[in-house]
């Protein structure tokens, strides 16, 4: 009897990542320390190089020296305003000068805590010289080296991260014909074994005569990117009639099947054609000489 059999087409999909960011530097400086390489693992937030800016030490500088100036003068602030104070309680002073010597002293105070946040921008400013991974991956790329100048957004390394899956590019005609959800065997990678993917997504634009679908496998590992693997993406479905290998015999040449006649077994000459893949395991397709309700004969 005719059975089912699934039409697949073998295409190459490309291994890819579903995240490749950029971790780049946030000020511009000269690169003191990169800590990874191509192929390192990272994990999201960890500093994977060190940027230096030289002006900004010295800005550290000048801004805790002005905060020190200030400091000093609001001290003599203070004291001008506790003195008036006192001669007004005495009545040899004036208001006039007690609220002058206060505003004064508020002023220095107001100053000091404008100096301390521009403090706290350079403090802020030199911390962001750590550049850190954007995301948890591994690093693909590595654009800077120890040494080098480099200005505010521009990349340190390239990480992928996020997953692998397989991206695929098959002829528009099969577009029409791919499920999502449907298996998809892969051949197996780098000495891996074979594995079967799941269809998870089809691109709605065709560009180049070609649709793109990614394919989702839990063996791809997750080292290389880029890499090149054997699918077999089902197309469509057929019936055939097949028979176990064991039931094809050749003489001659000519392949031939036993066959339950009521006269009695009889070989009929048949044409097979490749191996097929059954629920009931392997078998051969027969291309003519048999039909639908014959019998046959297996050893």
């Amino acid at each position: 009897r005719a059975i089912e059999i699934v039409e697949t087409k073998a295409v190459f999909g490309r291994v890819e990542t579903r995240d490749v960011v950029a971790a780049r530097a946030r000020i511009g400086g000269t690169l003191i320390s990169v800590d990874i390489t191509e192929g390192d693992a990272v994990k999201q937030g960890e500093r994977i190089a060190l940027v230096a800016d030289d002006k900004l030490a010295l800005q550290l500088n000048a801004a805790d020296a002005r905060i020190r100036a200030l400091t000093t003068e609001q001290a003599n602030a203070r004291i001008e305003y506790d003195r008036a104070r006192d001669l007004l309680a005495r009545g040899a002073g004036t208001q006039q000068r007690v609220d002058l010597t206060r505003t004064a002293h508020e002023v220095f105070r107001n100053q000091i805590a404008a100096a301390e946040a521009d403090k706290a921008v350079i403090v802020q400013q030199s911390a962001e010289g750590a550049v850190v991974a954007p995301a948890t991956g591994r690093v693909l790329t590595k654009a800077a080296s120890r040494g080098s100048v480099i200005m505010p957004g521009e990349p340190v390394a390239t990480i992928a991260g996020g997953g692998f899956f397989l991206r695929l590019a098959l002829p528009e005609r099969f577009a029409g014909s791919l499920k999502v959800g449907a298996p998809v065997p892969v051949d197996g990678r780098a000495g891996a074994p074979a594995a079967t993917g799941t269809l998870v997504k089809i691109f709605p634009q065709i560009e180049n005569g070609k649709v793109i679908a990614d394919v989702e496998v839990g063996t791809l590992g997750d080292f290389f990117v880029g890499e090149r693997v054997l699918v077999h993406v089902p197309i469509a479905v057929r019936a055939v009639l097949a028979v176990p290998p064991t039931a094809v015999s050749n003489r001659a040449g000519v392949d031939f099947v036993a066959v339950a006649t009521p006269s009695g077994p009889r070989d009929v000459a048949v044409i097979i054609g490749g191996p097929v893949e059954t629920p009931q395991g392997r078998r051969i397709e027969i291309l003519t000489g048999l039909h639908a309700g014959d019998r046959v004969i297996a050893p």
